[in-house]
């Protein structure tokens, strides 16, 4: 999958053998809950996104998409409420070390601004598109976020773009891989543009 973490820049043999041994996972036996354990740690501390597993187990097994799609969503999730309790309660401990490591630190203050902005729901951004979700979901907790608000937008985003997924690989199978492998992330770039334009919208309407 395209969207790997910006530390591939600095890390690229560790990255690349991560990323073929997450692929690896995706024929073992316990597969699944691989993929959840992936998808959890991803949106904390981990560097690949569930989407590569998931891309692999789909393709295999088309039928069983949206079930993947699904563990993918709750152990993101999870992983999710896991990364805000890292920037709410051990920021200077472990959550600028992990934004560190990813060399991350530099999109903090966007990221600050973009909370000032559009509240929780940045969260959105970070949970659709390529960018890195660890980094919105620790600096959601150590913003102080609105929790409820928080779960929600991580529901909303990251079910739209697991189940996106699942669909094209549902409907399309082994012909939209050249898809999701190469273009997957400015089709994401399209919908955050609409996203933050409906916002803007529904401001100055209300």
């Amino acid at each position: 999958m395209a969207r790997v973490s910006s530390a591939a820049a600095f890390f690229p043999n560790i990255i690349k053998k991560t990323y073929d041994l997450v692929l690896g996972w995706a024929a073992h036996k316990n597969a699944v809950f691989f993929l959840f354990a992936l998808a959890l740690a991803e949106a904390s501390f981990f560097p690949i996104p569930p989407d590569v597993m998931l891309i692999a187990m789909g393709l295999a097994m088309p039928k069983k998409s949206f079930r993947w799609a699904g563990v993918c969503l709750a152990g993101s999730v999870v992983g999710g409420i896991i990364g805000y309790g890292l920037g709410y309660y051990f920021m200077a401990i472990v959550g600028d070390k992990i934004l560190e490591f990813y060399h991350l630190m530099d999109k903090y203050d966007q990221v600050r601004e973009l909370y000032q902005r559009y509240e929780a729901w940045a969260v959105a951004a970070g949970g659709f598109t390529p960018l890195p979700y660890k980094l919105f979901t620790i600096t959601a907790g150590a913003f102080r976020i609105n929790f409820p608000v928080f779960v929600l937008a991580s529901v909303i985003s990251r079910a739209m773009r697991f189940y996106l997924v699942a669909a094209l690989i549902y409907f399309f199978g082994p012909k939209v891989r050249y898809f999701l492998e190469n273009y997957f992330n400015l089709f994401t770039i399209l919908f955050i543009l609409l996203l933050i334009g409906g916002y803007i919208v529904l401001k100055w309407v209300f």
